[in-house]
């Protein structure tokens, strides 16, 4: 890092507010960028939704409560800082998501102009040409707005591999789970795939003010189809695999393929496989001019370092908060106009014993009871184009605020007492389903609570129906969960780290 990129400092050598500002820090290429300062010491300030959901962040890290669709923080945030990144979009709205990012990007540039920022980052997507999809001529209106406002680097990718990565974890699982692959016509299409360290590299270089600002082109030396991407991967892991073109499929059809065999679920899917219809290649050198200490990795290369991080890479692209639809601000706590079902036993054991099943619920530890209603259940969500149970979680045992919990997300931590998870499948109405653990004379008690707030008659309706299902998983799950406690049924996942 340059001296024009760090801290200031006053008279007596303390430094004062940190000189870089990190929005999408709780996504996947924001929170490997993160990794990246906090390993290197240097001050960052995280501009986020959900405070609570950035964990075990550095002494160097500060967070600071800001939302790029409602502007009036942003201005203040931004005070004092020379570097800005804006790693956010809005892929996952339910609306219109090309909108909300040039909104989102219009605020941003105005608030940052206004507080004097030297410089913005962003990455955005490789493609060019008169026929570019909705997402990736979005991503490019997007540069643009900031880039009216302050001196930008746009930085443009093509597929990112790295474990975690939408689309690397998105080829991954049709390269595993399907021997003979049905495959429409984009997988004939061109790309240029970099990996996920390159991408932070680039990131991090961007923010010493004696480069350029400007559009750079980033990818690493192969061009490859993706036809030859999944044969790499499937290589890479001792698969074979044979893959038949079908020209056919509609990209509403694929998009349907996609979410029932891959992690992604429908909606994202069907703006991804939009996108694969253009090609991702890099057409010009000034990323290589301006950055020559950079040489990314074959894509052969990256596959073997994604495939090396197994199950639990640094950040996800399912941990965004935009993965699923935008947050809105009050959503996580229950209210009154809601339907509960509440039930609670005793336990003979301490509060951290009584609480360790409950923290480990979910993903491959199951929901405890009833797992073929739950199976079905993901499912339906996933066809209907909702997130299905494909997500898992992070970590079997740790856990934190923000986390996924296949279709729920943590809303509410506190170690050995509390567990609330808010529903993000696909209902007519809101839902939470909460563990509280309270000390007794003899033990424990645990407190079971699910909480749904009906969205008019089709909601109550929903609840009225799915009652006797409710009854029926809620007391076995609970009964599980004490017999856990006491050491009567086999804890499930390793030792936790600690709370």
């Amino acid at each position: 890092m340059t001296a024009d990129s760090r801290p200031a400092s006053t008279d007596d050598g303390t430094s004062v507010k940190p000189t870089i500002a990190l929005t999408g820090a709780t996504g996947y290429v924001g929170g490997r960028l993160l990794i990246a300062f906090e390993r290197a010491g240097v001050p960052v300030v995280c501009l986020t939704r959900r405070p609570h959901a950035l964990r075990q962040t550095a002494p160097t890290t500060s967070v600071v409560v800001a939302d790029v669709l409602e502007p009036t923080r942003l201005r203040d945030a931004l005070q004092g800082v020379q570097v800005a990144y804006y790693l956010i979009h809005s892929m996952g709205s339910s609306g219109n998501f090309s909108d909300e990012d040039r909104v989102a990007a219009e605020n941003f540039g105005s608030a940052a102009a206004a507080a004097g920022v030297k410089r913005v980052i962003y990455l955005g997507g490789l493609g060019s040409g008169e026929d570019l999809s909705a997402h990736l001529e979005s991503r490019h209106e997007t540069g643009k707005a900031l880039a009216a406002h302050v001196p930008t680097t746009e930085f443009r990718a093509g597929i990112v591999i790295g474990s975690g990565s939408l689309s690397f974890e998105a080829i991954n699982a049709l390269v595993r789970r399907l021997p003979v692959m049905i495959a429409p016509k984009w997988v004939c299409t061109k790309t240029q795939p970099i990996g996920i360290d390159d991408v932070v590299a680039y990131l991090v270089a961007a923010a010493d003010l004696d480069t350029p600002s400007g559009v750079f082109e980033i990818g690493g030396p192969d061009v490859m189809t993706y036809e030859s991407l999944m044969m790499e991967c499937a290589r890479q892991q001792g698969l074979r695999r044979t893959i038949i073109r079908v020209p056919l499929l509609t990209p509403r059809l694929s998009s349907l393929w996609l979410g029932l065999v891959t992690p992604v679920y429908a909606k994202v899917a069907k703006k991804m496989i939009d996108g694969l219809r253009n090609e991702t290649v890099v057409h010009s050198a000034a990323a290589q001019s301006a950055y020559p200490q950079i040489a990314p990795m074959d894509a052969g290369e990256a596959i073997r370092r994604a495939l090396s991080d197994g199950d639990e890479p640094p950040t996800r692209w399912a941990d965004a908060f935009s993965s699923f639809g935008r947050f809105r601000t009050g959503e996580g706590r229950p209210l009154q106009r809601q339907r509960v079902d509440s039930r609670m036993v005793e336990v003979a054991v301490a509060p951290d014993r009584a609480f360790a099943p409950i923290q480990r619920i979910g993903g491959t530890s199951g929901w405890y009871a009833g797992r073929l209603l739950w199976a079905m259940r993901g499912l339906l969500d996933t066809l209907v184009g909702g997130v299905g149970l494909r997500r898992g979680r992070r970590n079997p045992v740790d856990i934190a605020v923000g986390d996924t919990v296949d279709f729920w997300r943590v809303d509410a931590f506190e170690p050995d007492r509390l567990l609330r998870l808010r529903a993000e499948m696909r209902l007519p109405g809101r839902a939470w389903l909460q563990w509280r653990v309270e000390p007794t004379a003899t033990g424990s008690m645990i407190r079971q609570t699910a909480f749904f707030e009906p969205h008019g008659i089709l909601g109550h309706l929903y609840w009225i129906a799915v009652s006797p299902l409710h009854t029926h998983i809620f007391r076995g799950m609970l009964r599980e969960i004490a017999n856990m406690a006491e050491g009567n049924r086999r804890l499930p996942g390793p030792p936790a780290s600690g709370g």
